[in-house]
């Protein structure tokens, strides 16, 4: 059951609404089900069409009658003194009654304070319903006594009434809200994107876009350098005295008013952690720093995979630290620095939605798109604890093309487990609408794994060893690894994980050596396919073993011909991120 609370300072066109046939004649049968005084109240879904306008006109003035009361009183306008709390039902719900939605709306005006039971000097309501799965209640925000009633909160409240009603009348149990969700697109800015054509609303297209420069950027300035890149108006606000920027607002070139000007979007508007004071808090000098040196990192290191491989390893200590706070008791300095991996993470999400293989990215920006909701919570993140993460994401933007599934696959697996680790640190901290979003990114981050995995297990699969190598490999998984070496076995991607041990082999690496560096994950303990996690722990450290070995020949070599220091241009040019060059599709809106 989802209340909706909002205020407004037009009570005869709402009415208009309530009781007309809707935006797209949805509307059907609109009639009072309770009120503040059912008697006396002419009921306009009740009364003869040629009454209905008179009517409206007449119950309006009705319900404001304490209003226009303060009014006279004070000498001045009372502004926003529309109450207005839509309920609904969720999809799937039994049928109520009218009898039944009349005591939905009597608790949900008294648990918000707007008519508390035995409270005869309370606000005038009436709840309308024109609908089999939800109602309106409409109510003037002036107490009979004149007052302005006490319901800081409402909304909250209304949430809290609502989940012990599903409780009582045996409906679905939705999700407690934490304060931290963006807001939702008005219904009007719904009705004008559909007018337009558009899947997303302004709202959230501006949202999307803000989040995807906000992966890219290092700190403020190539954030607004990337939004404008992408075509978006960028409008700061200045402080009056400083002149300093101290926030900024969206707007896309063919969203507009009456007057043809553009509709600006404030940050927090968009969403809690849009805002520039949250940017900024997440940018950080130390994020710049982070950055040079990761770009540094990256172009001495021009292999296709490096960016992959660096990021995997990223992914797993921030695994290794979550999977010890799941551990621990909640609250304190441990829950921050998890919430900082929440954050880095979804930046990072971002970023491999733009630099995976072309043919993961629609799944991973469904996995990113979703985790916006797990993104934000209650507790506030300490976010220099994962700047290691948040840079790892940011050198995806510079990775080379090249042949480097495998590495794609292995940081993927370890996303995935993060993303696990993730789900279960929100579900013990009551996370609920966190947990849930987490829960529906892993779906499409699994897909997305699955995909890339795919093709490159039944390439190794095809150059398993001889059925004689298989047995002596299967001896040294037995041997090394006991506990595990049933499901390892007995996984499908055993013949490509022989391969993997096979290739290590003839790199120099013995196989017990290798199993035994790999098998204290504790992925392993909650892995479905075990074997495939070993296929791409085992390449990637394979790989890095390899390039070690050639750069280490390359300084020898480069010693030994006692040749100057290169103080001229880099053999491996340094690839300098650029906020107009970051390869993001915008959008189809």
């Amino acid at each position: 059951m989802v209340p909706d609370v909002s205020t407004g300072d037009r009570s005869r066109g709402l009415l208009s609404y309530l009781f007309g046939p809707g935006r797209r004649n949805e509307h059907t049968d609109p009639h009072i089900v309770a009120a503040f005084a059912m008697p006396g109240i002419n009921d306009p879904g009740r009364i003869p069409l040629d009454q209905h306008h008179d009517a409206l006109s007449e119950l309006a003035d009705y319900l404001d009658q304490p209003v226009k009361l303060r009014e006279q009183r004070l000498g001045k306008k009372v502004p926003q003194h529309m109450w207005h709390c839509p309920v609904r039902t969720a999809p799937g719900d039994r049928y109520l009654t009218d009898e039944e939605w009349a005591e939905v709306a009597r608790r949900i005006v008294h648990a918000t304070g707007i008519a508390e039971h035995g409270d005869d000097a309370a606000c005038r309501w009436i709840a309308v319903r024109h609908a089999e799965d939800h109602i309106h209640i409409m109510a003037t925000g002036v107490r009979e006594d004149g007052r302005r009633p006490r319901n800081k909160g409402d909304g909250r409240r209304a949430q809290a009434e609502c989940r012990r009603i599903e409780a009582e009348l045996g409906l679905r149990r939705l999700k407690s809200g934490d304060a931290t969700a963006p807001k939702t697109p008005t219904g009007p800015e719904v009705a004008k994107a559909e007018r337009q054509g558009h899947k997303n609303t302004a709202r959230v297209w501006l949202r999307e876009h803000a989040y995807a420069a906000a992966a890219a950027a290092r700190d403020e300035d190539e954030f607004f350098a990337v939004l404008t890149s992408l075509g978006l108006k960028v409008r700061p606000r200045l402080g009056p005295v400083t002149g300093e920027v101290t926030g900024y607002s969206l707007a896309t070139a063919d969203d507009t008013d009456a007057k043809g000007e553009p509709i600006f979007y404030s940050g927090s508007a968009l969403a809690p952690d849009l805002s520039l004071n949250r940017l900024r808090e997440r940018f950080g000098p130390a994020e710049g720093e982070a950055a040079g040196q990761a770009t540094a990192l990256h172009a001495s290191r021009a292999e296709a995979g490096d960016s992959w491989r660096h990021a995997d390893g990223k992914l797993r200590t921030a695994y290794a630290l979550v999977t010890r706070a799941n551990g621990e008791t909640a609250g304190g300095e441990v829950d921050a620095q998890v919430q900082a991996q929440v954050a880095a993470f979804a930046k990072l999400l971002r970023n491999t939605a733009v630099s995976a293989p072309r043919q993961l990215r629609a799944e991973l920006q469904a996995a990113a798109i979703a985790f916006n909701r797990a993104n934000r919570s209650a507790i506030r993140a300490e976010h220099r604890a994962a700047d290691a993460l948040r840079q790892a994401g940011r050198t995806l933007l510079t990775a080379p093309t090249g042949k480097d599934g495998d590495f794609v696959a292995a940081a993927l697996a370890s996303a995935v487990f993060l993303l696990i680790a993730l789900t279960e640190w929100h579900a013990q901290r009551g996370h609920e609408q966190q947990a849930a979003a987490a829960q529906q990114s892993l779906v499409h981050l699994r897909a997305a794994r699955q995909q890339v995995a795919r093709p490159a297990l039944a390439q190794l699969a095809a150059r398993a060893p001889s059925p004689q190598a298989q047995d002596r490999l299967a001896a040294a998984v037995r041997a090394t690894i006991p506990e595990h070496a049933h499901r390892i076995l007995a996984d499908p991607a055993w013949p490509a994980l022989a391969t993997a041990l096979a290739q290590a082999e003839s790199a120099g690496t013995p196989t017990r050596r290798a199993l035994a560096d790999l098998s204290g994950q504790r992925e392993l303990d909650t892995a479905d396919r075990p074997a495939e996690i070993l296929v791409w722990r085992l390449r990637n450290a394979t790989a890095e073993r390899v390039s070690q070995r050639v750069r280490s020949a390359a300084t020898r070599s480069a010693r030994s011909t006692h040749l100057p220091p290169d103080t001229g241009a880099p053999a491996v040019p340094v690839v300098q991120p650029q906020p107009a060059d970051v390869n993001r599709r915008r959008p189809s809106r």
